[in-house]
């Protein structure tokens, strides 16, 4: 199947949109070949500030119509305790909010950016993608990421290189608990040395210790 026939069969679809390469192109997509499309993005403590700036700029480019959920993933004790499968329990809360909004506004299709090259089975969340029923087009059409890049750098997309981030929870050893005081002294040390010229790094937290 490629992409265009994925949008036939799937005329009206809201993107779970994080405003990195594989969302973006994705958003792309569906702007270009279906018939209705919203954008969701969940700002949780994960997300550092610069995630949902870039959000608002692609749907902005893109002319795609953007609805932002703000949720405390920290209140869920499952997530918060930081043991091994809290990406799941996140991925879960994630996609049930953004499900229960698409469908309340008439969207029955959820789609995700997981692409052809991602490894699902090293990603617990993909387990909870399809629990609640989302589809990853990028994956199911067969397109890598080398193909998503391409496609973004053409189509004039600044995510075009932008490297691949995981969320500020995975800087914090599994095991130990997850604190909003934690998170945000990342963050810091992360804007800190991205103001500094660096980039595709990441500031992992240990014992009060960057």
């Amino acid at each position: 199947m490629n992409i265009n026939d994925f949008f036939k069969e799937n005329s009206r679809v809201a993107v779970a949109f994080s405003g990195g390469v594989d969302s973006s192109v994705l958003l792309l997509y569906a702007k270009k070949y279906a018939k209705s499309v919203k954008a969701y993005f969940v700002k949780t403590e994960f997300q550092p500030q610069f995630e949902l700036d870039d959000a608002v700029k692609i749907c902005k480019q893109l002319d795609a119509e953007l609805e932002i959920i703000n949720i405390s993933v920290l209140d869920n004790q499952r997530i918060s305790s930081n043991t091994a499968d809290r990406c799941y329990h996140c991925k879960k809360m994630i996609m049930t909010q953004i499900t229960d909004r698409a469908r309340a506004d008439g969207y029955q299709t959820v789609i995700d950016g997981t692409n052809a090259s991602d490894d699902i089975n090293d990603r617990a969340g993909y387990r909870a993608l399809c629990e609640l029923g989302v589809l990853s087009p990028l994956k199911i059409c067969s397109l890598t990421k080398a193909d998503i890049r391409k496609t973004a750098k053409e189509n004039g997309l600044f995510v075009c290189t932008k490297p691949s981030y995981s969320c500020l929870a995975t800087r914090i050893e599994v095991g130990n608990q997850i604190t909003d005081d934690i998170l945000k002294i990342t963050e810091k040390a992360e804007i800190v040395l991205f103001d500094s010229g660096f980039s595709d790094f990441r500031v992992r937290y240990k014992n009060g210790f960057a």
